[in-house]
């Protein structure tokens, strides 16, 4: 027995599902026995479910703000649902910290600091880094092919100044190999940590280059082809470029006089 079937872990079969997941972009992913949640999956079917998924990935696309405020009336008039499903969905979103809900003050992106950033990256990396290593060499052709269109259509939205879809194609790639593992655990936790990268890198990215360097994305795609060691350092070599890309934007120094003249100046 392998040491990933005593983990408990499973991993890619070869027998494919008998329809492919669609993801939001339209591209199929193939994950060849995974579990992917309703709302990453498809078309939401409920009310909560759609606030839900319209709320995370504006977050994910940095179309919302860190420190932005979701007022539930605004929320109900927008979806056309009741204030109660749009609360449903704010207590799931806060429940996933992709929200926060402050006392007596509703609910509002967070404001992630920049020492958040090495708790993040350090999730991250547990979780896609083995993820990585578990598919080095044992992805289908279908799924390997997944992952190209993703990264190609990535490179043509950033090409094309479409920056929002290039953050949500480059989401769905980390998405997609997590769904292709096949551990629900670790793609819920991966959902969970991706819109605090988006917020993350809205706040501290220096100005300049792709959201996720899609040619890190296609070294990956040849990685997996060799072997877990390879697929596995090349991941982290990612994420760790993705983390080095952050930086706290320094405040214009002043000279005390500029700031005392008004004081020292005496009108006429």
């Amino acid at each position: 027995m392998t040491d990933d079937r005593r983990m408990g872990v499973p991993l890619p079969r070869k027998t494919k599902p008998d329809k492919p997941i669609q993801t939001l972009t339209g591209l199929a992913v193939i994950p060849e026995d995974s579990s992917v949640p309703e709302a990453r999956a498809g078309v939401p079917s409920t009310g909560a479910d759609r606030v839900y998924e319209a709320i995370y990935q504006a977050v994910l696309e940095r179309r919302l703000s860190p420190g932005e405020r979701l007022r539930e009336q605004e929320l109900a008039e927008q979806f056309n649902v009741s204030r109660t499903l749009v609360r449903q969905a704010l207590q799931r979103l806060a429940q996933e910290q992709v929200i926060e809900l402050l006392h007596n003050r509703g609910a509002r992106v967070p404001i992630p600091s920049l020492e958040d950033a090495g708790s993040v990256f350090d999730a991250r990396r547990v979780v896609e880094c083995e993820v990585a290593r578990q598919l080095a060499g044992r992805l289908s052709a279908e799924q390997l092919q997944t992952l190209q269109d993703l990264a190609t259509h990535e490179t043509e939205a950033d090409r094309q100044g479409e920056h929002a879809l290039a953050i949500r194609l480059s989401g769905e790639f980390h998405q997609a190999m997590a769904q292709m593992h096949g551990n629900p655990v670790l793609s819920r936790w991966l959902n969970g940590l991706l819109p605090t990268t988006s917020l993350l890198m809205s706040r501290f990215k220096r100005q300049g280059g792709q959201v996720c360097v899609a040619h890190r994305h296609v070294d990956l795609i040849a990685a997996l082809q060799k072997n877990p060691a390879a697929a596995g350092a090349e991941m982290r070599k990612h994420l760790n470029e993705l983390e080095q890309s952050l930086t706290d934007p320094a405040a214009p120094r002043r000279q005390l006089r500029d700031v005392f003249q008004a004081y020292r100046d005496n009108p006429e």
